[in-house]
């Protein structure tokens, strides 16, 4: 598929969080924590960059903030909140496939291949809300944006209400939602104090949704994990909810589930919520390939359904296509590849630039099969210790030369049926 052109919004997205907000001084404790951030020591944590953007960006003017929009008045009822959810949701086109946060891997570029095979909204990597806040290199670089970006959700790990919004109030004129990370399992968010660890803290996840839901313009999202019994996943959803939350994303798993492969997400759980909850709840968890988008839904009565790592392997999976450990009788050579889609991604990122890590992380992932077949070649690839997009490019072109690559693959009756009811829009 050729590559797309897409016009951004401004010639440097970066430009504009700058104009919005000039980065106040750190104090001490803000300046060890970012300090990775704020040296160029390791070359992947420079920003790309090619001449197409930099042209664009020196020969246009940054645009001058838009005006903030007027705050809506408080809903008078519980019921008048949940329609305001509904009405927004609606707004939205109601995007049922849905591109979910992940660090380093869900940055502009990244999101708009996943748009052009059929994903109808997408998350941000999760932006830490004290370092993004007071942090203008942080924000430089790890978030960016462009109109065609849109509906987008933006996503903040957070356990301090004031911080939060501060940081949602950076973004909350560029984005449909802001999101709250209540779902990260990991050691870091252990250490953070943040994510599915908050699971521990009511009030505080309380305090958070509530203080954002009552001073922003834009809704309040929030992406949890469920508790091993039913009813305190019921209890906590409920509680978010009437805290002023206008959507919820379930992933069905617990806070210890960590393991994707090992844990089946449940997806009962998620419909339990869905029946309890009147605002808009999403579903994540085991969504492999299309096939896995209609048997969610079906099952759980989710209004839509988030992909993390299958798309990261296959970002046409929203397209109907298929990896050849998903194949099944019936589906065919689409005619696309990994290798096709890598390149549609470094071209988006000559245009929309990112640090280099995200594109080496998202070149493994995408070209993982070409490099088993070819193990020399990801040999000279990981021996890189400087990208270029040149450098790239050719990598590509010799994988292709050398063959052994193996198709996307697709069944034509099935994307026709999935285009028909409003589960799949691939422009492929």
């Amino acid at each position: 598929m050729p590559a797309r052109r897409l016009a951004p919004l401004l010639p440097d997205p970066r430009r504009l969080l700058r104009t919005l907000n000039p980065s106040p001084a750190m104090p001490p404790a803000a300046t060890a924590a970012a300090a990775h951030l704020t040296t160029a020591a390791d070359p992947d944590e420079d920003i790309c960059s090619s001449p197409a953007a930099a042209a664009a960006a020196a020969s246009e003017e940054a645009a001058p903030p838009a005006p903030p929009a007027p705050m809506p008045p408080p809903p008078a009822t519980a019921e008048e909140r949940v329609e305001r959810a509904w009405a927004h949701w609606r707004r939205l086109g109601a995007p049922r496939l849905v591109v979910a946060p992940m660090v380093d891997n869900s940055e502009l570029p990244f999101r708009m291949l996943c748009r052009r095979y059929g994903a109808g909204a997408a998350y941000t990597p999760m932006l830490h809300s004290r370092i993004f806040s007071e942090n203008e290199k942080h924000r430089d670089m790890e978030f960016t944006t462009c109109k065609e970006d849109r509906p987008l959700f933006v996503q903040f790990c957070a356990n301090d209400p004031d911080i939060l919004l501060q940081a949602a109030k950076i973004v909350e004129g560029h984005c449909d939602y802001v999101d709250i990370n209540f779902g990260c399992p990991q050691r870091i968010a252990r250490r953070g104090y943040y994510g599915a660890f908050l699971m521990d803290n009511l009030p505080l996840v309380k305090s958070l949704v509530q203080n954002l839901s009552e001073n922003l313009r834009v809704p309040v999202a929030c992406k949890i994990r469920i508790f091993p019994r039913l009813e305190d996943t019921l209890a906590y959803a409920k509680m978010i909810e009437e805290a002023g939350a206008s959507l919820v994303a379930v992933h069905g798993r617990t806070r210890d589930e960590k393991d994707g492969k090992k844990f089946r997400a449940d997806w009962d759980v998620i419909k339990a919520v869905k029946d309890a909850l009147k605002i808009p709840v999403l579903a994540n968890g085991n969504i492999r390939h299309m096939k896995d988008v209609e048997s969610c839904l079906e099952h759980t009565g989710a209004d839509g359904v988030l992909s993390a790592e299958p798309l990261l392997e296959n970002p046409a999976l929203f397209g109907g296509f298929r990896t050849k450990e998903w194949k099944e009788d019936g589906d065919e050579d689409s005619g696309l590849d990994q290798a096709d889609l890598a390149i549609e991604y470094l071209k988006l990122c000559e245009q929309y630039p990112v640090p280099w890590r995200m594109i080496r992380s998202h070149v493994h992932k995408m070209l993982g099969d070409w490099f088993r077949v070819h193990p020399q070649v990801r040999e000279e690839f990981n021996a890189q210790n400087k990208l270029t997009f040149e450098w790239l490019h050719d990598m590509v072109k010799r994988l292709k030369e050398l063959g052994g690559g193996v198709p996307l693959y697709r069944n034509k009756s099935t994307s026709q049926h999935n285009s028909s009811n409003g589960l799949a829009a691939s422009s492929a």
